[in-house]
């Protein structure tokens, strides 16, 4: 593998930790909505880090989410259950950021963060593995 990848992988995956870290703080001071875009976040760079193994980047996020599925979750190499984190993170999101009336509650946020937790979890065990 690449060193310049495994490299860019890490640094993506670090990124992903700083948005956990970001959601757990929004979460504690009562601003869920900022937790639940946070949290998909989180996600997302940890799929851009798994992707960069593969030298594929995308500049949009659907772009990301179909590589990552078809490339990690279909063939198995991880679980095919994060597709649904990182569909409910996706909805989470857009409705927190985008619906100007939605209303995150707590118990959502606390959900899709440790949801996310399990995500990026998951893929810095894969990214470390290579």
């Amino acid at each position: 593998m690449e060193s310049s990848l495994k490299e860019l992988a890490g640094y993506r995956l670090a990124r992903a930790r700083e948005m956990l870290s970001a959601s757990e703080g929004n979460l504690k001071i009562g601003q869920y909505k900022t937790s639940l875009n946070r949290s998909y976040y989180a996600v997302f760079h940890a799929m851009r880090s798994a992707n960069a193994l593969k030298n594929f980047d995308s500049s949009k996020h659907s772009g990301v989410i179909a590589y990552f599925t078809k490339e990690y979750l279909k063939t198995e190499i991880l679980d095919r259950s994060l597709a649904v984190i990182i569909k409910e993170s996706s909805l989470c999101r857009e409705k927190s950021d985008y619906d100007d009336f939605y209303v995150a509650s707590r118990a959502e946020a606390e959900e899709q963060l440790k949801n996310a937790e399990h995500f990026v979890q998951q893929v810095e065990e894969y990214v470390s593995s290579k």
